[in-house]
């Protein structure tokens, strides 16, 4: 199946996601914020298919990682979460990027259909 890289700040949080993609038979690794998640992005090889990542984090937030994940690994889907309208917001401007925003709490079924849906579609394709 695929390779997916979950980033939140919130342990409980990584951990639902993650098992609930376990469940559909993906391989996941986490990352507690946007910093450790480049980290483990560069060091990484054959890479991610997905990044599920929340918006607000310390270190790094989900938004900045987005924008470096995408210039770095033109490759991987981008999923973003969050449970505030405001960051839903500041990631309008990101659609040429990412695949959607899922708003918590959402779940297990919710968070399995969005990330599988986001894989199948693939990153998307900026016009030049």
């Amino acid at each position: 199946m695929s390779r997916i890289l979950v980033c939140d700040d919130e342990q409980t949080m990584r951990a639902f996601v993650a098992r609930a993609l376990e469940m559909d038979g993906h391989f996941v690794t986490q990352a507690e914020d946007g910093a450790h998640a480049l980290e483990i992005m560069a060091a990484s090889e054959p890479g991610f298919d997905l990044l599920l990542t929340d918006i607000r984090m310390p270190v790094m937030d989900g938004i900045a990682l987005a924008l470096n994940a995408a210039r770095d690994h033109p490759r991987t889907a981008i999923l973003l979460m969050t449970g505030f309208a405001d960051q839903r917001e500041r990631a309008s401007d990101l659609d040429a990027i990412i695949h959607d925003v899922v708003t918590k709490p959402f779940s297990l079924a919710d968070i399995r259909q969005k990330a599988g849906e986001a894989i199948a579609a693939g990153r998307p394709v900026v016009a030049a």
